[in-house]
C-alpha cells in the first residue's frame, strides 16, 4: 500500500504546485533514461518511478473509482511519461485496480504490472491476512486471469499470515513459480529474517515495505535489498508528516527548485539508494505528472544531506 497527496500548511505551496505543473507541461514526456533504471528479477528492466494503484479505487480502498474515466486516463498517460512499473494488488477494490489495468493498458506492451495477494477484505479499510497456501494460489491463478496475462511477471506475498508457517506460504510461492504462474516473487512489510528464510525456498526479487523522508523503520531491510541486488519497493513514499511544515528542511529545498515538497520527498527517495523504485499513486493525471517530474530533480550533495541527516531518528518507527 502506498500514500496520497501531502498536505502542506506552507503559504507558498500553491504557487509552487502552479510552477511545478507549468515546467511539467513545458518539458512533455520525460526521457526514460533521466528515470535511470533496475533489472527487477535481474532480467526485467524498468525505470525506477514507478506508479501504486492502490488509490484509483474507492474511499477506504473499497469498490469502484469515484471518476472511472479519470482513473482511465491516468493510467493511459503512464506508458507517455515512461512509467512502466506499476504496483496493484487483488485487494485493492478488491479486484478493481487489476481490472481498470486491463481495461486501460492491456496487452501491457512494455510494462511490468506486478500484483499481490495474501489479503481478505471485508469491507472499506479492513486488511486480514490469509496465507493458507491454497489461497495464496487461488489468488496468483485470480490476478492471472484478471489481467488478462499468460503469466504474472512479478508477484508479491502482501502479507506474512501469523496464522499460517511462513514456510508453508513461502513453499506455496514457489510452486506458483515453478508452476510458470509468475515470473518473479517479492514480499512485503517484512524484516530482514524473514527475506533471509524466504530466499532459501525462492529468490527474492523485491521486497515492499514502508519508507519515506520521515519514516525509515526499514533502513535495515533496505541495507538488505542493496548488498543483495533486492529492488526494495517504498509504498507510501510521499510520506513527510512534520518535515513539510512551513519553514522545514523540506519546505526549503523545495521552495529552491521551484517545486513541491512531494517531488523532494520522491527525488530524495530515488537518490537514496540504486534499489529503491518508488510506487507514488494519485487518482488525478496532473498529480502523476508532478511526481514523475521529480525524477528529472537533481538535489545537490548538500541538499540530500540535510534532507538526509536533518530527519533520521525523529519519527516513531514503522
Amino acid at each position: 500500500m502506498l500514500g496520497s497527496h501531502l498536505s502542506v500548511g506552507s503559504a507558498g505551496y500553491g504557487n509552487r504546485v502552479a510552477a511545478s505543473a507549468a515546467a511539467t507541461a513545458s518539458r512533455g514526456v520525460l526521457p526514460c533514461d533521466t528515470m535511470k533504471t533496475f533489472l527487477v528479477g535481474g532480467d526485467i528492466s524498468v525505470n525506477r518511478l514507478g506508479f501504486g494503484t492502490m488509490r484509483l479505487t474507492g474511499k477506504g480502498i473499497w469498490g469502484p473509482p469515484a471518476d472511472k474515466a479519470e482513473a482511465l486516463r491516468v493510467l493511459k498517460r503512464l506508458p507517455e511519461l515512461g512509467v512502466n512499473f506499476v504496483d496493484t494488488a487483488d485487494s485493492y477494490g478488491p479486484d478493481v485496480a487489476e481490472q481498470l489495468l486491463r481495461e486501460a493498458l492491456h496487452p501491457y506492451t512494455g510494462e511490468l504490472i506486478a500484483t499481490k495477494g495474501g489479503l481478505v477484505r471485508t469491507g472499506p479499510d479492513k486488511w486480514t491476512p490469509v496465507g493458507r497456501p491454497e489461497y495464496l494460489i487461488q489468488q496468483a491463478y485470480k490476478s492471472l486471469r484478471a489481467l488478462g496475462v499468460e503469466q504474472i511477471g512479478l508477484w508479491q506475498l502482501h502479507r506474512i499470515d501469523p496464522k499460517v508457517p511462513r514456510a508453508e506460504q513461502f513453499d506455496a510461492v514457489k510452486s506458483l513459480l515453478d508452476g510458470g504462474i509468475i515470473r518473479h516473487a517479492g514480499l512485503s512489510e517484512v524484516s530482514v529474517e524473514d527475506i533471509v528464510a524466504a530466499a532459501k525456498v525462492f529468490p527474492v526479487a523485491t521486497v515492499q515495505n514502508r519508507y519515506n523522508l520521515a519514516d525509515r523503520g526499514s533502513e535495515a531491510v533496505l541495507r538488505y535489498c542493496e548488498a543483495h541486488g533486492i529492488g526494495f519497493i517504498p509504498w507510501f513514499p510521499l510520506g513527510s508528516g512534520n518535515l513539510a511544515r512551513a519553514g522545514s528542511m523540506l519546505d526549503a529545498v523545495a521552495s529552491r527548485h521551484h517545486v513541491t515538497p512531494g517531488q523532494i520527498a520522491l527525488a530524495w527517495l530515488l537518490r537514496r539508494s540504486p534499489v529503491m523504485l518508488p510506487i507514488a499513486g494519485t487518482s488525478k493525471v496532473a498529480h502523476l505528472e508532478e511526481n514523475v517530474a521529480a525524477a528529472s530533480i537533481e538535489l545537490t550533495d548538500d541538499e540530500f544531506a540535510a534532507l538526509d541527516q536533518g530527519t533520521h531518528g525523529d519519527f516513531a518507527q514503522a
